[in-house]
C-alpha cells in the first residue's frame, strides 16, 4: 500500500470515527429529551394503537374500530414494532421513551450513511461536515427526540437501499432495505421506481436479486394483511392523503392566492396522485441516466415529495434533512436552519397542527431553501465530473452497455 493510499484510508477511517462519535452524542442527547418530555399527541396515539394491537393483533388492527383515535394509517411492520414496544414497556420502561427510540437510532445511522455517500463523491472533509450536519440538524432534534414518529426511520432506510445498491453493489440487501422502509412508513414508496430502474440498469442478475429481496419481504409483511383485510389496508394506508391542514407548500400557497375550497380539495384529492407521479418521475429520470448516482436520485425524490406535498405536518419536515446533506453541506444547512427554527417554534405551542401566520411565512422560506437544494441535487447528479475520496475530480463513469439488459435508442 502506497503512502498516499494509506493516508487517504486513514482520513476516511478518522472521518468515520469522528462522525460516529458526534452521532453517538447526538443520539444520547435525543434520548434524554425523549425520556424527559411527554411529546406531542402522536406519542399518546401510538400508545393507544399499541394497546389495541395487543388485543386484536397487527393484522386485524386496520379493520378494528378505535373510538377517539385517528385513523391507523401505518404500514404492517409498524404494527409489529408497536406490539414489541408495548411488551418491552411492561418491563418498566416508559412507552413514550420507547416510541421515540427508533427515530433517534435512525438519525444515528443516517449520519454515518450520509458520510459514506458523500465521501465517495466529494472530499472526506465535506463528508464529515455533512454527517455531523445530520446529527446537529435542528429539525431532527425535535422531530426524533420529541415527536418520535417513524418518518426518520423510513427515510434512512430508503437512502440505505440506494447506497447498498449503487455503492456497495448489494442488490439483495438493497431490496430488503427498501421493503422494510415502505413497511414502516409508506412515504418512501416514491423512491421504489428509481431503485428498480437503477437495478435494471445494472443487469438482469442485479435486477433479479433486488426484486427477490424486495418481493420476499413485502410478501411476508404485506401478504397476510392483504389476504385478511385488503379493503381497510387500502383505505387507511394506500389511499391516505394526510390531514386537512393548510400549513405548508403548494396547499398553503394556493390558500394565500385565494384558490377556492373546491380547487384546494381537488388538489388534495386527485391532485395528490399527480404529485406522487411527479415525485416518481423526479427520481426515475436521474436513476436511468446516472445509476451510479442513485443515492442522490433518491435524495432528490424524497425532497421533491415534501416540496409538492399536499399534506402538512411538522414531522414531515424531517423527510429531506439527510437527503439534502447527502447533496452537500450548504444545501442541508440552509434547509435545516430554517425548517429547524420552524419545528422548534411550532413544538412550543399547544397544537402543532395550528401554525401562526409568521410560522407559515417561515415555512415558505424553508420551502424555498428546499427548492434550491433540489436544484443543486440535480446539478450534482448530471455534473460531468464528480469528486472522489481525497477531493480529486474525475469523469463520472458511464453505465456499461453490456450491463444494460435492453438497448436504448
Amino acid at each position: 500500500m502506497s503512502a498516499q493510499t494509506f493516508g487517504m484510508n486513514w482520513d476516511v477511517r478518522r472521518g468515520r470515527v469522528l462522525v460516529g462519535a458526534v452521532a453517538a452524542v447526538g443520539f444520547l442527547a435525543k434520548m434524554v429529551l425523549a425520556a424527559n418530555t411527554r411529546g406531542p399527541a402522536d406519542v399518546y396515539f401510538f400508545s393507544q394503537f399499541a394497546r389495541h394491537i395487543e388485543k386484536v393483533g397487527p393484522i386485524r388492527i386496520y379493520a378494528h374500530p378505535m373510538r377517539g383515535l385517528p385513523v391507523y394509517n401505518h404500514p404492517p411492520l409498524a404494527g409489529w414494532m408497536l406490539l414489541g414496544l408495548d411488551r418491552i414497556a411492561r418491563l418498566g420502561i416508559e412507552f413514550g421513551t420507547l416510541i421515540r427510540t427508533p427515530a433517534c437510532l435512525a438519525d444515528f445511522a443516517a449520519a454515518l450513511l450520509v458520510f459514506e455517500i458523500v465521501r465517495r463523491r466529494q472530499s472526506v472533509r465535506i463528508a464529515v461536515a455533512c454527517g455531523i450536519g445530520v446529527t446537529l440538524s435542528p429539525v431532527l432534534i425535535p422531530a426524533s427526540g420529541y415527536h418520535g414518529n417513524t418518518d426518520s426511520v423510513a427515510v434512512t432506510l430508503a437512502l440505505a437501499a440506494a447506497w447498498l445498491l449503487a455503492d456497495r453493489k448489494s442488490p439483495l440487501a438493497a431490496g430488503v432495505c427498501a421493503a422494510v422502509a415502505v413497511s414502516i412508513k409508506f412515504v418512501p414508496v416514491v423512491a421504489l421506481p428509481a431503485l428498480a430502474v437503477a437495478a435494471w440498469r445494472g443487469g438482469r442478475r442485479e435486477f433479479a436479486r433486488f426484486t427477490a429481496g424486495l418481493g420476499s419481504v413485502l410478501l411476508v409483511l404485506w401478504g397476510p394483511v392483504l389476504l385478511t383485510v385488503p379493503g381497510a389496508l387500502r383505505a387507511n394506508v394506500l389511499e391516505y392523503k394526510g390531514g386537512n391542514f393548510r400549513l405548508w407548500g403548494i396547499v398553503k400557497f394556493a390558500d394565500w392566492l385565494g384558490f377556492t375550497n373546491e380547487s384546494i380539495a381537488t388538489l388534495r384529492g386527485p391532485g395528490h396522485f399527480v404529485v406522487v407521479l411527479i415525485c416518481v418521475a423526479a427520481g426515475v429520470w436521474p436513476a436511468w441516466r446516472r445509476p451510479d448516482r442513485l443515492p442522490l436520485a433518491v435524495a432528490v425524490t424524497l425532497s421533491v415529495l415534501l416540496l409538492l406535498s399536499t399534506a402538512s405536518g411538522v414531522q414531515y419536515l424531517a423527510w429531506p434533512v439527510a437527503a439534502l446533506f447527502a447533496v452537500g453541506v450548504w444545501e442541508g444547512l440552509a434547509y435545516s436552519v430554517l425548517a429547524g427554527v420552524l419545528a422548534s417554534w411550532v413544538y412550543t405551542i399547544q397544537k402543532p397542527t395550528r401554525w401562526t401566520y409568521d410560522q407559515q411565512v417561515l415555512g415558505a422560506y424553508a420551502w424555498a431553501a428546499l427548492l434550491l437544494g433540489i436544484a443543486s441535487g440535480y446539478r450534482a447528479i448530471f455534473a460531468e465530473h464528480q469528486a472522489q475520496p481525497g477531493g480529486t475530480a474525475v469523469p463520472a463513469p458511464a453505465p456499461r452497455a453490456e450491463q444494460t439488459p435492453t438497448s436504448v435508442n
